[in-house]
């Protein structure tokens, strides 16, 4: 079966961005650092680089490795959108969950009113052999918690000290288990945790 996976950026205190949405707190390192680590990053899951970033990348051209299909709040559309982008992933099939966001805004993304553990039990049971890629926020993440199978955690080296959480949902404690864990020279770690079949 296909899973859902949570890919994101965090701080030490568990933030995917600051009050207002900002992500430019995160320290990539100097620049032989970041690049190394955006290569690697990158080149693990070339899918999740926006579409009008991917030739910037250097990733245009390579085969989504790991997700066909990415699901996101509100929150998390909000930014390309405010840019003039309304389909941020078009490489992908891109579910945006939103009661407000109007049904029309781009034929390639398709608005989810309500219901996103439906809209996540029906995706999962397609054939296939890529899985769905949760890309935020932390109000999502916390309703789609029973559903999510593995977290790939990027955290970075830095306190936000308030800002969005990487779950906001009811307290209802998940166990993971940590799968493989890599650290960059810039201070950042990459996490991969897997759901333990106790907490299914």
């Amino acid at each position: 079966m296909r899973k859902l996976v949570y890919y994101i950026g965090i701080s030490l205190d568990g933030r995917i961005a600051g009050p207002d949405g900002e992500f430019d707190f995160f320290p990539q390192g100097d620049e032989r650092q970041a690049a190394a680590y955006a290569n690697r990053m990158n080149a693990l899951f070339p899918e999740t680089v926006p579409t009008a970033y991917r030739a910037a990348a250097g990733v245009a051209d390579a085969p989504n490795r790991r997700f066909d299909t990415v699901v996101m709040g509100r929150g998390t559309y909000r930014l390309p959108h405010a840019g003039g982008i309304t389909s941020p992933y078009a490489h992908l099939r891109q579910y945006v969950v939103s009661s407000t966001l109007q049904t029309d805004v781009d034929p390639a993304v398709t608005v989810v009113a309500s219901d996103p553990l439906g809209l996540v039990r029906e995706l999962k049971g397609e054939a296939g052999d890529q899985d769905i890629w949760l890309c935020g926020g932390g109000r999502l993440a916390g309703t789609l918690m029973p559903e999510i199978d593995e977290l790939l955690i990027k955290t970075y080296p830095v306190i936000a000290g308030s800002g969005i959480p990487v779950v906001d949902g009811v307290f209802d404690p998940t166990v993971f288990e940590v799968a493989e864990r890599t650290a960059f020279p810039s201070g950042a770690t990459f996490t991969r945790l897997t759901r333990c079949a106790e907490a299914s």
